[in-house]
């Protein structure tokens, strides 16, 4: 694993990657509907992001847009 920084905002940020490109697949799926994702708090994006090895990087607004992008499915 190693560290990456980035510049977001003006803001120095260091993520921790692993060397499998930073995928890690947890066990469950999130099971969360849009409107969950919409409400979701800012530490909690963190953590679902994290968790998954996926940038935790941008406001809260960029994170939820992303989180929905990735785990939810067009119907």
């Amino acid at each position: 694993m190693e560290a990456v920084s980035c510049r977001v905002a003006g803001v120095a940020r260091t993520q921790q990657v692993s060397n499998n490109g930073g995928f890690q697949m947890p066990l469950h799926y999130p099971k969360f509907s849009q409107s969950d994702y919409e409400t979701m708090p800012e530490w909690q994006l963190d953590r679902l992001l994290s968790e998954y090895g996926l940038p935790v990087i941008g406001n809260a607004e960029q994170k939820r847009k992303f989180a929905m992008g990735a785990f939810l499915w067009p119907h």
